[in-house]
């Protein structure tokens, strides 16, 4: 037996079920009576129509709705005569339809206690409804636009419409509209959020077990280090061997072949388990990688499902306005996590009612102008790098940049010459300010300056940007870029006073290093020059109330965030670079906390804060009103003497240390890495001396970082010593044929050994 694509219905009444089956129906009426008014004729959209019709009629004659009934039966009958060619559905005929559908939502709305009361108070316009869809053949159809111009006649439409759309009690025409256009409200909303939660939770698993896959490593990692030991080991009894044969002790010579041959089970016992660990980990990995990608998918729904209102609210508003547009629509398929969807639904209708009041010329002056009578909007949505793109455009008449260029000198927002200085995107931003608009009277769809502002608002607090475009007398374009997900961020991972802090990777402009000898300081500002910008330097842990920076490297690491005239260099501890991070609200009981916006947890399963960049941005601002900045270059540091800079690469936590110690007493600047690829990675990245290495390491070996080192362009003539427990002549030939330039085996190693083979490689601490 087939599954109902609605899952159980056991639980549902038949009112409930009517509710459900109208939504659906009364969206395929909708779409197929705006279909046939842009293309007269379409057979499928007829048809599709007929059976919306006729299943409404059923289903409302099983719940006892005689009215939907009667409405569905008339709608029927015209979609009958129109498909045997007998009807022609005119725009003004396809408004006495609409009516129809919006009254089948309301109807279907209602619940038992209500519904008799509203029937009655509405007996009137229920009954003028039914008239004007039984006697739609009588409508008059309106002669074809003339191409010359003319004055523009007040719509014809809205005579016969007038008293079908705005009659019902209570409701005015514009209201009546839009609350039949938009979703109709689910009795099961508690239902709905709390499978919102359930998906959280799902996530919030999902994430947990990928951090614990990660976790691993480190154990695999000690596994290798215990299995090195182990060798060093059996080298160790394969020595006392060779020289209890040479003893000619027979009763020795027995126990250590004893010894020798028990060896081997446990050599092959760790190669085998490890491999198996390995492979599990693997698959760990995988798996908990697949579970987070499916919760994902559970939460992502087609871009369809937060405009599909959007036709009809465009086609009707601008009809109420006496202009012709149409809406298209492209990318419908296009997936959006649902609480993005369901946040951006209103600054997209903001952007629409926009286009259409302020953008979209009447239908005489588009013919004057050298245009069709009908205007198109256009939305495309997308995925584009990672990113939900959002384009709005429309063929109006666009935005006039010197009525926003006077607007700003009238409200003294900028002199005359920097007005005039002002590039056509810096002047497009001002439509973006709290009330700021070009109308000099408002009415119900604009005028107020506040629909711009709430767009850019809303889009931003969904760590989004939007960007507008404007060609006079051809169109006027926005562009909106949104993450596709807020459940999954990719950040930047920072150190802040031994802490780690993310940074929405949407929020930041760029990372850099600067030198301390590029910083300038000016009224007891720091800045640097970027890319021929002067951006002013900020220590993150000031801005964070961490305490003093005590930063003293030679290079700042710097992100940099805003844009245009709020952009700030904030100074870190260091960078760890990109990650995934499946983002946890912070507990309500702690409320808003400044600066941070959630918190998540890293691969390692460290927590970590995510910043919340405006709110950054606005700590930074005061910071720089109260005149409290701390300065972050120490004078004269640039003509300070450098200490020469060593890299020790080695897996033992011990010989690191013991290596670390011993050279930072001697006056070298030393770093450490783990492994080879840990080395492999921090070599690169910084400007090194001398490279310290061991050759038995876990993910790359000592040998193949020296042949990576020295085939490098820029890193070859880099000195390179290997420290190594092996002190076999072929171990020692390797490493020195490999391109290492001194060897140093552990077994004679001491304190003034290391550091004699140091100093003949590169001198004396300091340069």
């Amino acid at each position: 037996m087939s599954q109902d694509q609605h899952g159980d219905l056991s639980a549902f009444s038949m009112l409930d079920l009517f509710r459900m089956e109208a939504d659906s129906q009364t969206q395929i009426l909708t779409d197929g009576l705006l279909a046939m008014e842009r293309h007269a004729g379409d057979a499928a959209a007829v048809e599709a129509m007929m059976r919306a019709a006729h299943s409404i009629k059923g289903a409302a004659a099983i719940v006892g709705l005689q009215v939907v009934v009667q409405l569905a039966h008339g709608m029927e009958d015209s979609f009958v005569a129109a498909q045997h060619g007998r009807l022609k559905l005119t725009p003004e005929r396809v408004d006495v339809l609409l009516s129809g559908v919006d009254l089948i939502v309301q109807l279907s709305r209602l619940d038992d206690a209500g519904a008799e009361a509203w029937l009655a108070a509405n007996a009137a316009q229920i009954d003028q409804t039914l008239n004007a869809i039984a006697g739609i053949a009588d409508l008059p159809e309106l002669p074809a636009l003339p191409p010359a111009s003319a004055p523009v006649p007040a719509p014809a439409a809205a005579a016969p419409q007038a008293p079908v759309a705005s009659g019902l009690a209570g409701e005015d025409a514009e209201a009546e509209a839009a609350e039949a256009a938009a979703p109709a409200p689910r009795t099961g909303a508690a239902p709905a959020k709390a499978q919102a939660q359930n998906f959280d939770k799902l996530l919030s698993l999902a994430s947990e077990s990928r951090i614990n896959a990660h976790q691993m490593h480190p154990f695999i990692g000690a596994l290798q280090r215990f299995k090195r030991n182990q060798s060093s080991l059996f080298s160790a009894i394969e020595h006392l061997h060779e020289a209890i044969a040479r003893s000619g002790d027979a009763g020795l010579m027995e126990k250590s072949l004893l010894a020798l041959q028990k060896t081997q089970p446990l050599k092959q016992f760790m190669l085998e388990h490890i491999a198996d660990i390995e492979t599990y980990e693997r698959r760990l990995l995988a798996v908990s990688q697949g579970m987070v990608d499916e919760v994902l998918a559970l939460r992502m729904r087609p871009f369809r499902d937060g405009i599909h209102a959007f036709p009809r609210m465009v086609r009707d508003l601008a009809r109420s306005l006496g202009k012709e547009v149409q809406l298209e629509i492209e990318g419908e398929d296009t997936l959006v996590d649902r609480d993005i969807l369901a946040k951006i639904e209103s600054p997209l209708n903001h952007m629409l009612r926009n286009a259409i009041d302020h953008g979209m010329e009447g239908p005489y002056e588009r013919i004057d102008a050298g245009k069709e009578a009908l205007g198109t909007i256009r939305m495309e949505a997308r995925h584009r790098a990672g990113m939900l793109s959002i384009e709005i455009s429309d063929d109006g008449r666009g935005v006039d940049l010197e009525k926003i260029r006077q607007s700003v000198i009238e409200r003294k927002m900028a002199s005359p010459a920097m007005a005039a200085a002002l590039s056509p995107g810096e002047l497009l931003e001002f439509l973006f300010l709290p009330a700021f608009s070009l109308k000099a009277t408002a009415n119900q769809l604009s005028g107020r300056g506040v629909g711009l502002d709430i767009v850019h608002e809303t889009i931003r607090q969904q760590n989004g940007t939007v960007r507008l475009e404007s060609e006079p007398g051809r169109g006027f374009r926005a562009l909106i870029t949104l993450p596709l997900t807020q459940s999954i961020v990719r950040a930047l991972v920072i150190d802040i006073q031994g802490e780690a802090y993310a940074i929405p990777i949407v929020k930041v402009e760029s990372v850099v290093r600067v030198p301390q000898a590029a910083i300038h300081t000016l009224e007891n500002k720091q800045f640097f020059e970027l890319k021929g910008e002067h951006l002013g330097l900020v220590s993150a842990a000031q801005v964070l109330e961490l305490g003093e920076a005590a930063n003293q490297a030679e290079d700042l690491p710097v992100v940099v965030i805003g844009r245009g005239k709020q952009s700030y260099a904030l100074v870190v501890d260091a960078i760890r670079g990109e990650q995934s991070l499946a983002v946890q609200a912070i507990d309500p009981i702690f409320g808003k906390m400044r600066d941070i916006s959630a918190a998540a947890l890293l691969d390692d399963g460290e927590p970590v804060l995510i910043l919340d960049v405006p709110d950054l941005l606005l700590s930074i601002d005061k910071l720089l009103h109260e005149g409290g900045l701390h300065q972050l270059a120490q004078a004269g540091h640039a003509q300070q003497r450098r200490a020469k800079r060593i890299l020790v690469v080695d897996d033992s936590l011990t010989v690191r240390e013991m290596e670390r110690k011993l050279l930072l007493a001697r006056g070298f600047e030393v770093d450490v890495a783990i492994d080879g690829i840990d080395g492999w990675n921090v070599v690169r990245s910084g400007e090194y001396d001398l490279v310290i290495t061991d050759v038995d390491m876990p993910r790359m070996d000592g040998i193949e970082l020296v042949s990576l080192i020295k085939k490098d362009l820029h890193l070859h003539k880099l000195p390179v010593m290997i420290v190594s427990y092996k002190d076999r002549p072929e171990d020692r030939a390797r490493g020195l044929s490999a391109g290492a330039d001194y060897y140093l085996t552990k077994g004679s190693f001491h304190d003034e050994t290391l550091l004699d083979a140091v100093a003949d490689l590169i001198g004396d601490a300091r340069l």
